[in-house]
């Protein structure tokens, strides 16, 4: 049983870089669960993460619904600008409508998070 915590100042981000689907359902899981305990909770997608968004995007993926509510509630802070261009995944992200981030030579900075009061955790 979870207590609902509903202070705002409590913020968290999640940076997931593996590509591994079954590890990215937990990125989601928790993403979510920060959002409906009243958390401010974010996810940046990094490394090989952003190669999941074209296939999170197909109806029937198992990641789809979970990836649309995480859509939906605005949890989805962007996905690695380098990392998407290296990976071949800009188009795949900007068709999702996600937007590409990296003021750190491309990549998303930790720095940016750290200095807002958020705890950053990596996936």
């Amino acid at each position: 049983m979870s207590e609902k915590n509903s202070d705002p100042k409590q913020k968290t981000v999640l940076f997931a870089f593996r590509g591994d689907p079954l590890c990215f359902v937990h990125v989601l899981l928790n993403g979510l669960d920060l959002h409906a305990n009243g958390q401010q909770g974010k996810i940046v997608l990094e490394g090989e993460s952003v190669t999941l968004v074209e296939k999170m995007s197909q109806p029937g993926h198992f990641l789809s619904d979970l990836y649309q509510k995480a859509k939906d509630a605005g949890i989805i802070h962007g996905a690695c600008k380098a990392c998407s261009a290296k990976l071949k995944a800009t188009k795949a992200v900007e068709n999702a409508g996600i937007p590409l981030i990296g003021d750190m030579s491309g990549h998303p900075a930790m720095s940016q998070f750290l200095a807002q009061g958020y705890q950053v955790i990596t996936f």
